[in-house]
């Protein structure tokens, strides 16, 4: 199964994006899987999960502030973010919450200005 992150970019504190990981076949139905970000010389960090049964789990950083989600075709998973912070700039990955994890891509770069 492949990951792909999109939708990262430039945004102004305050506004919002909406990230997507695109996935090869439906593992959004089968894994529970996660948003994860990484800041440079800071370790990868999970902020936002979802179960296949779509159950919700979030960081205290992000609570309040971002929705996951995923599609009915399980293929796609969203992470909704509003209200962004500079403390927000980061790469976003997309992958399984639990090992084995997948390929981890290239993620998606999200920087907010302040």
């Amino acid at each position: 199964v492949q990951l792909q992150a999109s939708g990262g970019g430039l945004v102004q504190s305050g506004g919002s994006l909406r990230l997507s990981c695109a996935a090869s076949g439906n593992i959004f139905k089968i894994r529970d899987m996660g948003w994860y970000r990484q800041v440079p010389g800071i370790e990868r960090e999970l902020i936002a999960s979802i179960t296949n049964g779509g159950w919700r789990n979030y960081a205290d950083s992000v609570k309040g502030r971002f929705t996951i989600s995923t599609n009915s075709n399980g293929n796609t998973m969203y992470l909704q973010m509003n209200s962004l912070k500079p403390e927000d700039t980061a790469v976003y990955y997309c992958n399984t919450e639990r090992d084995p994890k997948l390929n981890w891509g290239q993620g998606t770069q999200v920087t907010v200005s302040s």
